[in-house]
């Protein structure tokens, strides 16, 4: 239902009715919620885990930003925010006590630069970084330990989150991929 003002949107549902472009669409995120791109077959199984297929193809197709000896930066393909990246091993561990002390050691490097370039290229005035270890703490790919690197702004939780249930984008994932692997400090 609009009130009838300049700008106002139609919450009515009704088709056709005008409701001055204000919409966000996120169809990308379709295929995180109904499980299109989830991995199939056992999760411990490389074969079938996405961060083991990642650096088998070309950077520009699977998003990757920067490659190490041990360890790969790749951007979220369903972020929580704009340059949401994460840093991952390329052994197929499930646990941070997995790793052996000098893929620890590219892990958490990798992870400095990440913030460091990422804070470069995008003023991030903050960051959350973490890990979800195991399925019941969150994590949608158990099986494959990854560190969350996502940039915050003062401001960028609003009501699209929190309200809408949306997380709106301004940039493509290809572009970001772009930006960032250019400006990936190299050790």
């Amino acid at each position: 239902m609009s009130t009838g003002g300049p700008g106002d949107i139609d919450v009515s549902g009704a088709v056709g009715m005008p409701d001055g472009l204000g919409r966000i669409w996120t169809p990308h995120r379709l295929a995180y919620i109904s499980g299109e791109s989830k991995p199939t077959g056992d999760p411990n199984d490389p074969a079938v885990c996405p961060f083991c297929l990642a650096p088998a193809l070309p950077d520009a197709q699977s998003l990757i930003v920067a490659r190490g000896a041990l360890t790969y930066a790749v951007l979220n393909l369903y972020p929580y925010n704009a340059g949401h990246l994460l840093v991952v091993p390329y052994r197929h561990v499930p646990d941070l006590t997995d790793l052996e002390v000098d893929e620890a050691v590219e892990f958490t490097a990798f992870t400095q630069r990440a913030i460091a370039m990422i804070r470069a290229v995008s003023s991030a005035q903050g960051f959350n970084v973490g890990m979800n270890l195991g399925s019941v703490a969150g994590a949608g790919i158990a099986a494959h330990l990854h560190q969350h690197v996502v940039p915050r702004w003062g401001g960028d939780t609003n009501f699209m989150p929190i309200v809408g249930h949306t997380r709106v984008l301004p940039q493509l994932l290809h572009d970001t991929r772009e930006l960032f692997a250019a400006a990936w400090p190299n050790a």
